[in-house]
């Protein structure tokens, strides 16, 4: 009866938790339904969906499976949720004919897959071994349809063991698989609804586009920037890799003009200068002409002709399409998009978006046009009121002709504006005067042309007004030498605008194009015209202007001779300077003064001249003319001038004639020079080239400047009366002035022989000389070994510079020997000799104008250069012992600080090998301890065992257990462990203190080690350890580590070692003079003493090939007067007994000297300070 009754009650309790789990998975239906109707997101559903199969079914993987279509039976996991401790399976792909060998028709069918245990379902060994991958032992599989076909698999795996499913799991898991099939088919629609109205909007956007870019085109903007925009933007919106636009020359050739293309693909345009289509050349346009597309999705596919793919390859294209631009109705050119990367299917809607804006582009090219022929007759009324203001603003002919030919051809866009000047003594011959041409063409200025090269119609065709327009030379029928000369020119089509003045033919106004023929344009040729017209008046105001300019200039010269005679008493100036004026205004051959010799009948020479070059001079030539009395003498006499326009027209006499040809004159102007009513001379006006008419302006202007040179020549004369009296004075007053200057020369050097000091011998030397030549300055210039020098003293007058502050310098003056003092100079100089060696100069200057430097004062200046070398001797063997005497205090000096810091190595090296003694006597008893107390402590547990087994039977001992109870052997049992244990630990720590000793002495390591540097800063820091630990005056010491990652150093260990001591000591002992400064301060204090924290950082890092270790505290500080002092060696301010003054001393000698790195301090009062160490790695 109990046994059925248990039964019915295990029969009602399972069938309780069939119906529990049931309504579980009733539970996670529903919420894989609520959530596919809420959510759109198939990732959201699956991930979902997986989390809540895993939870319910309690397994250890669930993942949905997606196959890829395009591939037969391959896929991967796309979602999934595991148990912790299994791996996931997200992103693996999969792989398998197994699938399709089996399981094909059953999942195509929607039947599910249930294993309970892989190794005995009888699974093909590929099926397994998948299965093996993910770690799966038990799987339920469910297929995933989408219309028909196996989107996918719905899989649970048990991976800890087997698993027999149940027939309400698969229901379950069959019914979850059923409506994700029913998401997946509302994704698939929900994405080709997205692509459907993506297509929508990009039809949309692309219409938008093609207006905005429409709108753009037809705005007033230039042409180039329409079609950067139209590019950039067509490029955007197609996605292509370049859109440009080519344009067509009149062979069908043709060039990009713009471009826009992706990053990575060369330009196309400027690179070439034309290319070449010869199927667009042979048709003449091809289908272009006809307004007709060609586009192409592969250019290896479409059949094209080897040079076309050739072409295209040279481009970079793969796919391209084109669309041509038409200019009203001449095919202008093509715009094309073009995908370099790959080959493209182009799309209708492309090709039309492409047409649309090929038709934009031609509309603006058509406007653009027009708008350019306006804009051209603009620019022509602009420029020829630009020259007409040009030439009544200025009267400079030259900047009226380069302002007009750049203009004008600028304006035309001509290759050459040119201005040709006829010559007036030469019949049609003449140069060009004036250009502006383009680039890589030859410049004509100056070039002269032959007589009647423009050809005898042309010129009377110029002389009345007539413009010549030449399209092309070679179809004019020109003579050969014109020919010859335009083609020397460079020129192919010329357009030619006479230049009259005053109605008389003065040159030319010519336009060349000389890189192709050229139609001129009647609105050119017409603009040409009006522009030769406003250069006749042009030429004609200039005549004027240079008339009036003219007579100016002779006033102007006229007045400038009197003025000079007036300011002036030197005679050769006078002259000189009258002659070059003369000759420049007059623009004669050569203008000269020419002197009568008293002591002989009437002969003479040329004594002042200027001349043109090509032309001898007639300086120094003596001149006879016996024939000059009979005739001309009597009228000189009278101050009458003579004018000859052409020796050979006039009848003179042979000798006269001979005398003029000598000298190369051909005609001639004289005016006579007298002084006190006496014939001194003659003024010689001579035109050698040509013959001359002379004007009655020019006779009466030199006339004129005669009678101004006649009274420089009396004045001349009053002035030579007076200088001769004046040296006469001069020379009484420098008798005088030479014996003042021995007495003070004898006090000069009494003050030099007063003094050894060199500077002060310089600064009495010089100011004394300044005073006694009377000079503007006196330098004393000292040479080098190399016979370089610079000035080592000087003294002058108010308003000059000191010399001694220049940079050595070799003079070149000094290096002269000249000894011709009838010159002036501005400076005089004698050597200053030590013994035999020249040690320098003693230089007087006179710096303000050139002086004549009389024998006296140069001999003057020669006895104190002497003494000044002798006192420069004793002087500097002054200086010398001076100089040993200090060389001695400093070796002294030196010698200490040497005997301090050996004393200090020693003590160091000492203390070194006492610390190594010192470990080595302790190591040896404490290795001997550590040893035994190995076994000591085997031998006392098997004591203890023994011990424990008697006091078990201790009742049969009577004895033993009344000792057991005297001797409380459960305390001692228990203790004697510890007891041993705390000796272990002793040990350990005495070996620890014995290797930092070894590591800190490093007596064995004299040499360049690769050491840790951690290392010895650690057994630095055991050493102090003590120092750190708080007693009763302090509160202990934080040490704070930042080690870095260091490698290996080379370098002294013992004495990097020594370095980190020193600085770690001093940090103590400035956090303890802190902490007894605050103590001080709260002493008598009602208030507490405050928690003041001691701390010492270290820290260490690698810094390119050095190590770098920062040690600081937050002690006092130092201050920095005595921060800059700190590493010289007896430099302390502790007290007396408590610091050497070598510590830090000895650590930069350690650290820079032996180890060529750096040491530095940086300190803030206060707040503490902090040293930094850098040495390099490699030693």
């Amino acid at each position: 009866m109990t046994l059925n009754s248990t039964s019915t009650k295990n029969e009602i309790l399972l069938s309780s938790t069939e119906l529990q789990e049931q309504l579980e998975q009733q539970k996670a239906l529903a919420n894989v339904i609520v959530r596919i109707r809420e959510s759109l997101d198939l990732e959201t559903i699956f991930q979902t969906t997986v989390t809540a199969v895993l939870q319910l079914l309690n397994a250890d993987r669930v993942a949905v499976f997606q196959f890829n279509h395009q591939i037969e039976w391959e896929g991967e996991f796309v979602c999934e949720a595991i148990a912790p401790g299994w791996d996931s399976v997200i992103g693996t792909k999969v792989h398998g004919n197994c699938f399709g060998e089996k399981f094909a028709t059953q999942y195509q069918k929607g039947q599910v897959q249930a294993v309970a245990d892989i190794y005995d379902a009888g699974l093909s060994n590929c099926y397994v071994e998948i299965f093996s991958q993910f770690q799966v032992r038990a799987n339920l599989v469910v297929p995933l349809l989408q219309e028909q076909e196996v989107w996918g698999l719905l899989c649970i795996h048990q991976c800890s063991e087997v698993r027999n499913w149940k027939e309400s799991e698969i229901e379950f898991i069959y019914q979850i698989a059923n409506h994700l099939t029913v998401a997946i088919q509302q994704a698939k629609h929900l994405h080709e609804a997205q692509l459907q109205a993506a297509k929508l909007a990009q039809a949309a956007q692309r219409d938008q586009v093609i207006a905005q870019i429409v709108d753009k085109i037809r705005s007033p903007l230039d042409i180039e920037s329409i079609f950067a925009m139209t590019t950039l933007e067509i490029r955007q919106l197609l996605q292509a890799d370049r859109v440009a636009i080519f344009r067509f020359n009149a062979d069908w050739s043709g060039k990009f003009v713009a471009e826009s293309f992706a990053e990575g693909w060369i330009p196309l345009v400027g690179v070439e200068t034309a290319i070449a289509d010869t199927y667009l050349q042979k048709n003449q346009g091809g289908r272009y002409i006809n307004n007709e597309t060609f586009t192409i999705n592969d250019i290896y596919q479409a059949e094209l002709s080897d040079c076309h793919v050739a072409l295209l390859e040279q481009f970079q294209a793969k796919a391209f399409a084109t669309a041509p631009i038409l200019q009203g109705d001449k095919l202008w050119g093509v715009i094309g998009a073009y995908q370099n990367s790959s080959p493209r299917k182009w799309q209708s809607y492309e090709i039309e978006s492409l047409t649309k804006i090929s038709r934009q582009i031609g509309l603006a090219l058509q406007h653009h046009q027009l708008f350019a022929q306006a804009q051209y007759q603009a620019e022509q009324q602009k420029t020829l009121t630009s020259v007409i203001t040009r030439i009544r603003e200025s009267l400079d002919l030259d900047v009226i002709f380069q302002t007009t030919v750049t203009q004008v051809r600028q304006m035309l866009q001509a290759d050459r504006v040119a201005v040709f000047c006829f010559d007036p003594q030469k019949d049609s011959q003449g140069e060009f005067i004036s250009e502006d041409i383009a680039p890589n063409w030859e410049s004509i200025i100056a070039t002269t042309t032959p007589e009647n090269s423009f050809g005898e119609q042309f010129t009377a065709y110029y002389q009345q007004g007539k413009v010549k327009a030449i399209a092309d030379i070679f179809t004019e029928g020109l003579s050969e030498s014109h020919l010859a000369i335009l083609s020397k020119f460079q020129v192919r089509a010329q357009l030619v605008v006479p230049l009259l003045k005053r109605g008389t033919l003065w040159g030319l106004l010519c336009v060349h194009q000389c890189r192709n023929p050229r139609n001129w344009q009647a609105s050119e040729i017409e603009f040409v015209s009006q522009i030769g017209e406003n250069l006749g008046v042009a030429l004609q105001h200039n005549e004027l202007l240079l008339e009036a300019r003219y007579q100016t200039e002779q006033q102007k010269t006229l007045t400038g001779v009197i003025a000079r005679i007036r300011e002036s008493l030197d005679l050769e100036k006078i002259f000189q300077t009258s002659v070059s004026e003369v000759r420049q205004l007059l623009k004669a051959s050569r203008v000269g003064v020419f002197r009568f010799d008293p002591l002989s009948d009437w002969a003479g020479e040329f004594i002042y001249e200027d001349v043109a070059p090509d032309f001898t001079s007639a300086i120094k030539e003596q001149v006879y003319d016996h024939c000059f009395s009979e005739q001309f003498a009597p009228l000189y006499a009278q101050g009458r001038v003579n004018t000859v326009a052409d020796i050979y027209q006039d009848k003179f006499q042979d000798c006269y004639i001979k005398i003029l040809e000598r000298f190369q004159v051909r005609a001639n102007m004289v005016a006579p020079l007298l002084k006190q009513g006496e014939l001194w001379g003659l003024l010689c006006i001579h035109q050698c080239d040509t013959p001359r008419n002379w004007q009655t302006s020019e006779i009466e202007f030199v006339s004129q400047i005669a009678e101004q040179l006649g009274v420089a020549l009396k004045q001349d004369s009053y002035l030579k009366q007076f200088q001769l009296q004046a040296v006469q004075l001069a020379e009484a007053k420098e008798r005088e002035k030479a014996m003042e200057r021995q007495k003070l020369l004898a006090a000069t050097i009494d003050k030099i022989r007063q003094s050894l000091d060199i500077q002060t011998i310089f600064k009495t030397t010089t100011q004394a000389v300044l005073e006694l030549l009377e000079v503007e300055r006196i330098a004393i210039y000292r040479f080098n070994s190399d016979w370089s020098g610079k000035f080592v003293a000087d003294s002058f007058k108010d308003g000059w510079k000191p010399m001694t502050q220049a940079q050595p310098m070799i003079i070149e003056n000094f290096a002269s020997t000249d000894d011709d003092n009838e010159l002036p100079r501005n400076e005089t100089f004698v050597p200053i000799r030590q013994g035999e060696k020249l040690w320098g100069l003693l230089v007087a200057y006179q710096n303000s104008q050139p002086r004549y430097w009389k024998d006296e004062e140069i001999n003057l200046l020669a006895q104190v250069g002497v003494q000044l070398g002798i006192a420069l001797q004793q002087g500097e063997l002054l200086e010398q012992t001076k100089r040993q005497t200090l060389e001695l205090t400093q070796a002294l000096q030196e010698l200490k600080q040497t005997q301090s810091r050996l004393i200090q190595g020693e003590k160091m090296a000492g203390l070194g090998q006492l610390i190594a003694g010192v470990a080595h006597e302790i190591n040896n008893p404490v290795t001997f301890i550590s040893g035994n107390l190995v076994h000591l402590n085997e031998y006392t547990d098997e004591l203890l065992k023994v011990v424990n087994l008697y006091w078990q039977h201790d009742s049969l001992f009577p004895e033993i257990q009344k000792q057991i109870n005297r001797k409380e052997l459960e305390f001692i049992i228990k203790d004697l462990p510890k007891t041993i244990d705390s000796m272990k630990i002793g040990t350990d720590r005495i070996d620890q203190i014995v290797l930092s000793l070894r590591n800190f002495s490093r007596t064995d390591e004299g040499e360049l080690k690769l050491v840790d540097i951690h290392e010895g800063l650690d057994s630095t820091l055991l050493i102090l350890g003590h120092r750190f630990k708080n007693h009763k005056e302090r509160p202990p010491i934080s040490i704070v580590k930042e080690y870095g990652i260091l490698p290996f150093v080379e370098c002294y260990p013992a004495q990097i070692n020594q370095v980190l001591m020193n600085l770690l000591s001093n940090s103590v002992d400035a956090l303890e003079e802190k902490f007894k400064a605050i103590n001080k301060t709260y002493l008598h204090s009602s208030i507490q003493t405050p928690n003041t924290p001691l701390n010492i950082w270290i820290s260490t890092q690698t810094l390119n090939s050095h190590i770098v270790i920062k040690i600081a505290d937050n002690g006092l500080g130092i201050p920095e007067e005595v921060r800059t002092r700190i590493f010289e060696p007896f430099f302390t301010t502790k007290e007396v007994g408590k610091g050497t003054g070598l510590g830090l001393s000895i650590s930069y000698q350690i650290v820079v000297e032996k180890h060529h790195g750096q040491i530095r301090c940086s300190s803030q009062p206060g707040q503490g300070t902090e040293f930094v160490i850098e040495i390099p790695i490699k030693h």
